[in-house]
């Protein structure tokens, strides 16, 4: 285990039986939670009941976490599918998962006021798709069918002129006519490793391909990662703090395991099972960047009831990317 130790001290258990309560060493990865586009995102929506008052809608969930869907449901958001839910005259956000580009032009068409919390590396992927278009190149896209930035993504080029791949099969199957322009472009929430493995296979099949400059998959993603990488070795158990479509969330528990961790994903501190720890002497936690801080401290003082918990943070990575809100919230 190569980071350092930080922020070292026991966990608050309470109560007189706390000397006979079993030691846990509990390994906090560091970074972990809300990544700036998530921070971003969620400002939006709080910034956009500021100025338009109750209800602003927002199309899709802003964010895939239920605790940070409620609190905004508590101050007035109210959550839609499809841009038809949404009232005339309404203001509406866009999820941070980004939409497709038929989305925005209905909003203008029927005069909505909208907002657009796109992360903005999602935007960038876009952006990258509409330029691979525009050279006459076909896209292979790697991704999870159905994840709604994967919705967003094939929905800025034409249809038919991007091609989804979520396996090393589907690689294996692809065919296109000689002389074809391709390239590919990647989600942002992918497993490092699994995507490396596939683009390398994509390369080797293609070798022709035309790749992004830089990766596609988000700083905030390959950093929560590699900090999982550091607690799962010497963890016998890891939890991620995460919502089941939370893409990012799901990869960390797959990290974990390829670590040989055993890992579980939950979204809360009531979804532990006590019995989960019987035989852990030493617990890894994270939390997905969707998931706030403060699920991470309601876990911690879960386990402290149980246990006598020492924390150690282990910190591999120091984020300070912040994301400007849109101009109509900072005029």
């Amino acid at each position: 285990m190569n980071a350092p130790l930080h922020n070292a001290r026991p966990g608050s258990a309470s109560g007189s039986d706390t000397d006979v309560r079993p030691a846990l060493t509990l390994l906090i990865a560091a970074p972990r939670g809300f990544c700036a586009g998530v921070d971003r995102a969620i400002e939006i929506v709080e910034r956009s009941l500021e100025r338009y008052g109750s209800p602003v809608y927002v199309r899709h969930e802003i964010v895939h976490n239920q605790y940070v869907v409620e609190g905004l449901k508590a101050k007035g958001a109210i959550f839609v599918e499809e841009l038809d839910e949404v009232p005339d005259g309404a203001p509406v956000v866009f999820s941070a998962h980004g939409v497709p580009k038929s989305v925005p032009q209905e909003a203008q068409r029927r005069g909505l006021d909208y907002l657009d919390a796109t992360c903005p590396l999602v935007s960038k992927v876009h952006r990258q798709a509409e330029r691979q278009i525009e050279a006459g190149r076909h896209i292979l896209f790697i991704g999870h069918r159905g994840h709604p930035e994967v919705i967003g993504t094939m929905g800025q080029v034409p249809e038919g002129q991007m091609t989804l791949v979520e396996t090393m099969k589907d690689v294996e199957l692809l065919e296109f006519a000689p002389g074809t322009e391709l390239s590919f472009l990647t989600q942002t929430t992918l497993s490092v490793d699994d995507t490396a493995a596939m683009v390398e296979a994509i390369r080797l099949k293609f070798p022709q391909i035309v790749g992004p400059k830089a990766e596609d998959i988000c700083y905030a993603t390959s950093n929560r990662q590699a900090a999982v990488k550091e607690i799962a070795p010497g963890s016998d158990l890891v939890l991620v703090i995460g919502s089941p479509n939370s893409s990012n969330s799901v990869r960390l528990v797959e990290v974990a395991e390829k670590c040989g961790t055993e890992a579980r994903l939950i979204q809360r501190a009531d979804d532990i099972d006590r019995a989960w720890l019987e035989g852990v002497g030493t617990l890894g936690l994270t939390a997905g960047a969707s998931a706030p801080e403060k699920l991470v401290r309601e876990v911690v003082d879960r386990l402290s009831e149980w246990r006598t918990v020492e924390e150690h943070t282990l910190v591999s990575a120091v984020e300070k990317m912040v994301f400007k809100l849109p101009r109509q919230l900072t005029e």
